[in-house]
């Protein structure tokens, strides 16, 4: 049954919940054309409603109860906007419950309890939308979900966290350490007080856990990707990579395999010319390969208060013509079922090209050691780089590698480390684009 208008309820006032009120009332006449009908903002609940946000809201719009929202009969679609994981949850599966729709960015709450929340919607036949949950302005859930449903999707390469992308450019553009890039992306706002979700590969696994639902039919779970962070880079890992004609990225990377798919999000060294390389400063960039579509780069601002609220919009707007269209909550939200999905490749069974650099001493036979051990383990060195040489000081040691198995290579460097000519933990990087 068509309804004169759609009502909305926004919980949460931050940079997103902002951004959205902004477009839904500065475009309302152009939305409404759109549609077809008018869609309304009713209500924003926060807790803080005095601050300015430089928005001019109708009078009535910001309330401090996000309960009147959740109870209030005539508001058809509640846009989750708080982040975390409590009370989202709580709010959301509340809303569910009575018989309203929801629109969320919330990555984490959807990586970590989706299943819950998806299982409740389809209980009570409700449809969630959360294309700003991942990549911000690039429809990258349309585009999985709806615009290659006629493909096998191979390979994933995403970059897909902004402040570790414009914290790695900053240090290969200006030399400078991880610390300075890091205050820096801070000063601009680019990172939080507390980085540890961008900087540790958090954030990008929260991202990789929904493409990988959405892609492969793999059950939303993050504790079955691979994270690591960028935080042990330097610039000399920056520079040795630019001699060897690559560039570190943060990547978040879903490689197809038969029936299993490798999940994991690590800094990865990448040929310059590929076109992700290209990639710099805050905007996020997912490579796709398809079946019958080859291979496709989408690009676009990954955060930020108009471009995520542009895809919060959307969502909005789908879910309404829904409504409207008796379509609502009849379509399943995940595009491959989990009973015809693909399982997780172990991490340990992955094989990979890598970079390693070891503080070794220089002198005699340190190489010999290091690549003997490496050779005991199937590894062949591609090739080498020492630099700084002082004689029975440690100096870096860096080695690129054919092609290996994760778990040889971790065994390799247990045993490199114990050596006494080599001091400090190694490091070590997974290189992909063909063969080092």
């Amino acid at each position: 049954m068509k309804k004169s208008g759609i009502s909305v309820g926004i919980i949460g006032y931050g940079t997103v919940g902002a951004g959205t009120a902004a477009i839904l009332l500065k475009k309302q006449k152009e939305i409404e054309g759109r549609a077809g009908f008018p869609i309304v903002l009713k209500h924003i609940a926060d807790l803080d409603t005095k601050r300015d946000r430089g928005i001019r809201l109708p009078k009535g719009v910001l309330i401090n109860d996000s309960g009147k929202i959740l109870n209030d009969p005539d508001i058809d679609i509640v846009v989750e906007l708080i982040g975390g994981i409590h009370p989202a949850k709580e709010i959301i599966i509340s809303a569910l419950k009575q018989g309203k729709h929801v629109v969320t960015a919330n990555k984490a709450l959807l990586a970590e309890e989706g299943k819950d929340i998806f299982r409740t919607a389809s209980t009570y036949g409700a449809d969630i939308g959360f294309e700003a949950s991942v990549a911000g302005s690039i429809p990258i859930i349309k585009i999985v979900r709806e615009s290659l449903v006629g493909n096998s999707i191979g390979n994933i390469f995403g970059i897909i966290n902004g402040t570790a992308n414009y914290i790695l450019t900053k240090m290969s553009d200006e030399g400078v350490s991880f610390s300075e890039a890091l205050k820096e992306a801070q000063a601009l706002g680019y990172a939080e007080a507390d980085p540890t979700f961008d900087v540790e590969g958090i954030d990008s696994a929260h991202k990789l856990t929904i493409l990988a639902s959405l892609a492969y039919g793999i059950p939303l779970s993050m504790k079955k990707i691979y994270t690591e962070g960028i935080s042990s880079i330097t610039p000399m890992d920056i520079q040795f990579a630019s001699e060897f004609g690559y560039k570190i990225k943060l990547l978040a990377i879903a490689k197809r395999s038969g029936d299993q798919v490798e999940l994991r999000v690590h800094p990865t060294m990448i040929p310059v010319d590929d076109l992700i390389s290209s990639v710099h400063g805050v905007f996020n960039a997912i490579y796709i390969e398809g079946d019958a579509t080859g291979s496709a780069l989408y690009y676009g601002r990954g955060a930020g208060d108009m471009p995520t609220g542009s895809a919060v919009v959307s969502d909005i707007v789908d879910i309404a013509k829904n409504i409207q269209f008796g379509a609502a909550g009849k379509a399943p939200t995940l595009s491959v079922p989990e009973k015809n999905g693909r399982s997780v490749k172990k991490m340990e069974d992955i094989t990979t090209c890598y970079y390693l650099r070891f503080s070794a001493l220089d002198k005699p036979g340190v190489l010999s050691k290091i690549s003997g051990i490496l050779g005991n383990r199937n590894i062949s060195i591609k090739s080498m780089i020492q630099k700084g040489r002082k004689k029975e000081k440690a100096v870096p040691l860096v080695l690129m590698t054919h092609e290996a198995r994760e778990r040889d290579m971790t065994q390799a460097l247990k045993e490199i480390n114990s050596l006494r000519v080599v001091s400090g933990k190694p490091l070590r990087l997974r290189v992909e684009g063909g063969e080092a």
